[in-house]
């Protein structure tokens, strides 16, 4: 690797917002406003990739990988979803993850999608991670957003356990959201149950990264800007995972998806379906994957570096062959 292109992959934008970004917010239709950043690039830019976190997410922990692509001549923009990080919050409490329907998430990306791809110079790219990727495919397989190429790491197309049917886990999901508050928490802190936040980092960190320092950019912008600090999801929010995932098993769902898709996955995720996400492969078109195995946990953008080096590049790679720079 070379040094350029190794300053490239490493960018210091860790703990700080970098020069060049645009922190904003950005009304949707209904007047909702979502907490956006935006990286403009003054010379002739390589195109243009929007990129979506996952549950509990907020687009701070992703700033090394973004300010990397914008580095390598992308027009990079970022927001957090509806009720999560900065965009407000949907639930009862400020740290429950709690959404009525996904459709209300992919009704809202179309919108940003639509005002991003008009304002922005191609070839356009989209990128989720975990729900982010199971929304931004959600939405392309709806038709209403249309990418040039699709990235998705670890995108949740299913949960565990992974060896009871999703159909199961749906019907469990709803008799239980009945029998209370939809939007009470389904567990107490970490990133899904069992996986509990009190006797320190480690339950999760373990599903997340190898990578102590970066695992703990999150916890430092956390501190600094407490807004983003989120926790378990709630019942509602389960039942409505699980009745999206459905959707997407639909037969003619994926087969529908056009747009060239590069998905990247891991077999130890423990937080989404490793099964689910090689049969999603297979059933795209134009769908390839790039396993990883127990090296890499569910955060692969935010890994030890020869994981993410290695997951950038396959990135680089397709997008040179997939959504090449306009002559």
């Amino acid at each position: 690797m070379t040094s350029a292109l190794n300053a490239l992959l490493h960018s210091p934008a860790r703990r700080a917002i970098p020069p060049e970004a645009v922190e904003s917010r950005w009304a949707l239709p209904d007047g909702h406003l979502l907490r956006r950043i935006d990286w403009p690039v003054s010379k002739r830019p390589r195109g243009s990739i929007l990129f979506m976190p996952g549950r509990g997410d907020a687009y701070e922990k992703w700033l090394e990988t973004l300010d990397g692509w914008h580095r390598e001549g992308w027009q990079v923009t970022a927001a957090d979803w509806r009720g999560q990080a900065g965009s407000g919050r949907l639930g009862s409490d400020a740290s429950t993850g709690h959404v009525s329907d996904f459709a209300v998430w992919v009704a809202d990306y179309a919108a940003l999608f639509a005002q991003w791809r008009a304002s922005t110079p191609g070839p356009h790219v989209a990128v989720g991670h975990s729900m982010g990727g199971h929304l931004v495919l959600r939405a392309v397989a709806e038709g209403v957003a249309a990418p040039d190429a699709m990235v998705l790491s670890a995108p949740m197309l299913g949960i565990h356990p992974t060896w009871v049917p999703t159909r199961v886990l749906h019907r469990i999901a709803r008799a239980i959201v009945r029998l209370g508050d939809p939007r009470r928490p389904a567990w107490k802190g970490g990133e899904k149950p069992g996986a509990k936040m009190s006797g320190a980092r480690a339950s999760r960190s373990l599903l997340l990264t190898h990578d102590d320092s970066r695992y703990d950019d999150e916890q430092w912008w956390r501190a600094k800007r407490p807004i983003i600090a989120m926790g378990p999801a709630s019942w509602g929010w389960i039942e409505c995972a699980l009745a999206s995932i459905r959707m997407l098993e639909q037969s003619g769902m994926l087969e529908a998806v056009q747009a060239p898709t590069l998905i990247l996955g891991t077999s130890v995720d423990g937080l989404v379906s490793w099964p689910a996400i090689r049969r999603a492969a297979r059933r795209l078109p134009q769908g390839k994957l790039d396993a990883f195995g127990p090296e890499c946990r569910h955060e692969i953008l935010r890994e030890v570096d020869v994981v993410r080096d290695r997951a950038l590049a396959s990135i680089r790679d397709f997008l040179n062959q997939h959504a090449p720079a306009r002559a």
